[in-house]
């Protein structure tokens, strides 16, 4: 009877593996991930495929067949069996034209545990900060760029320090990426008291020859009519300046107050040679901007009115929009300011000094006070980066002044703006690195409500990251920093396509930072570039959105992908550092 059964065991089990062996399945090629259209293959079950023609796509390796959309199990056409109905997705990678090494520069953050000891243990060159005056941390803030002869100055309201109250310091650079700073102010605050104990945010122009400081005097409002005037230093050279005495300019009447006039920005009207002015100020308790005009002289000044109204209900409730700066691009004409504790914004109209359209953030809050400085045909924004009272904070970055910060003014086809790396600063990483992602150079991560992470790249002191990504669903997804080695703590930068943004938050995206616009669709593939030295950052959403950031305590640890209610898959991942 045992014999019996066995040999029916046996037959059923011959009988199987027929079947099985004369199955025939199809095996598809994503027409999308390939490029084009590749003919369906009918297979043997146990059967190998036949490879087709290796797809090509312009700018890119191709990398191998895939079973899943997210590329996270490969197949191979020489050795894996089909085992049914299946759809095979096309792995891609940039050819970047570079191999991965090891510059063996790398700093050790193992002892350094406290974001404190990291921050002090950072050498700043493209984000510049002065240096230390003695034990005092100073920090640059509203910056005041001019441009001349191959060299661009940048000078700067120094906070802390040797600085007495804000006076103003100078740091030149030729290329953005190494600074000159020197020591002595360009513009002392008055320590006799006055209408300037206090200097506030200006320009430098250059006229005939002479270089004309335009600056804030800032005096005590209790005890002095005006809080704040226009006033002026004149310099042989762009290093040094002495003030005008009895030169300024009074708020006028029409504002109805003397508290509030400041940040005087100024031009060279090519034409009739004379000095324009952009002043902030408000009227009626709602800020605007106003427009003067100077003869080169200085012994005229003429006030011309309102260019520049702030519109509550598509810009915020601000009561003061600072650091305002004009200039032109193409056929198209545009106003920045940034908006008290709020961020960098432009408009644009088609003439000079308006009328303006609809007010567009730039950039997040902490890409604060920046100004235009153009050459060679090139426009770039340069602000300060904001930074905590605090290093340990894991609730804002809300202080005064940080790092110098510059990015390349862009413009699209419909006239709107946009930020991009400085070029210069991009190309002083070399060295590629290798990443601790599974796929070598791409990363899928997948989540439902609960985040998930996938381990992606290094956080060195100094580092570019670059890569593409397309998604699913409308959660949010991006790169996590581990901050203290508990998940809960994580730092984020996160784009977030239900709510149209980028942004930065902290304590795993319960505590937000900044953010700005980044409108994105599903499906679509994206570029990224983001870039940081010491603590501050900035991540690009290439032509689309820029957003600042400042992240501490998070150096020496692996940076991560996440993903909430959503599935992110990243390919052509690479990582630089500077050899």
């Amino acid at each position: 009877m045992k014999k019996i059964l066995c040999a029916a065991l046996c037959l059923a089990l011959i009988v199987s593996l027929a079947a099985c062996s004369s199955a025939e399945y199809t095996v598809s090629f994503d027409a999308e991930s390939a490029g084009t259209a590749i003919e369906a293959q009918t297979v043997k079950g146990g059967k190998k495929a036949a490879a087709p023609a290796e797809p090509t796509k312009d700018g890119y390796s191709f990398i191998g067949w895939f079973k899943d959309a997210g590329l996270t199990e490969s197949f191979d056409m020489a050795k894996d069996k089909v085992e049914g109905n299946m759809t095979l997705y096309a792995g891609w990678d940039k050819d970047t034209g570079d191999t991965v090494t090891d510059p063996g520069n790398d700093k050790d953050f193992s002892s350094l545990r406290s974001p404190g000891s990291q921050e002090e243990a950072y050498e700043y060159s493209a984000f510049f900060q002065p240096e230390k005056d003695g034990t005092s941390q100073p920090y640059v803030g509203d910056t005041m760029p001019y441009y001349e002869d191959g060299t661009y100055y940048i000078y700067y309201l120094k906070e802390a320090g040797d600085s007495y109250n804000h006076s103003a310091y100078l740091a030149t650079t030729t290329d953005f990426v190494t600074y000159t700073e020197y020591d002595e102010s360009v513009l002392e605050a008055s320590h006799d008291g006055g209408q300037d104990s206090w200097i506030g945010t200006g320009s430098v122009v250059k006229v005939d020859g002479k270089y004309y400081f335009f600056y804030t005097g800032h005096g005590n409002g209790a005890v002095l009519e005006y809080a704040e005037k226009i006033m002026v230093a004149v310099g042989d050279t762009p290093y040094s300046f002495e003030k005008l005495e009895g030169w300024e300019i009074t708020p006028p009447a029409e504002l109805g107050q003397k508290q509030d006039f400041r940040d005087p920005q100024g031009y060279v009207d090519p034409d009739s040679g004379n000095i324009i002015l952009t002043v902030t100020a408000a009227q009626d308790g709602v800020a605007r901007i106003l427009k003067y005009t100077v003869t080169p002289d200085l012994e005229n000044k003429h006030y011309d009115g309102v260019i520049f109204t702030n519109d509550e209900a598509k810009n915020g409730d601000f009561w003061n929009l600072e650091c305002s700066d004009t200039f032109k691009i193409g056929d198209k004409y545009y106003i920045t300011y940034s908006a008290q504790d709020d961020t960098l914004w432009y408009a644009m109209s088609d003439t000079p000094y308006g009328p303006y359209g609809d007010p567009v953030r730039l950039d997040g809050k902490l890409f604060y006070a920046a100004k235009h400085v153009e050459n060679d045909g090139k426009c770039y924004m340069v602000g300060w980066a904001r930074r905590s009272e605090s290093a340990s904070s894991t609730q804002d970055v809300a202080a005064w002044a940080g790092n110098v910060a510059v990015q390349e003014v862009l413009q699209n086809p419909d006239g709107t703006l946009a930020l991009d790396p400085v070029d210069a600063i991009a190309e002083t990483f070399t060295a590629r690195r290798e990443l601790p992602c599974e796929g070598g150079t791409h990363a899928y991560v997948a989540a439902g409500a609960a985040y998930n992470y996938a381990d992606a790249f290094t956080c060195y002191e100094s580092f570019m990251l670059t890569g593409e990504f397309k998604f699913t669903g409308t959660g949010s997804f991006g790169l996590s920093f581990n901050y203290n080695n508990r998940a809960e703590k994580n730092k984020f930068i996160s784009i977030s396509p239900a709510n149209g943004t980028l942004s930065l938050s902290f304590n795993q995206g319960s505590t937000l930072i900044t953010e700005t616009a980044a409108p994105l669709q599903a499906g679509e593939t994206y570029s990224f570039t983001y870039i940081q030295e010491g603590s501050v950052g900035i991540f690009y959403i290439d032509g689309i959105a820029a957003l600042t950031v400042r992240l501490y305590g998070v150096s020496g640890k692996t940076i991560q992908i996440f993903a909430e209610n959503n599935s992110v898959l990243f390919t052509s991942l690479r990582e630089y550092t500077r050899a």
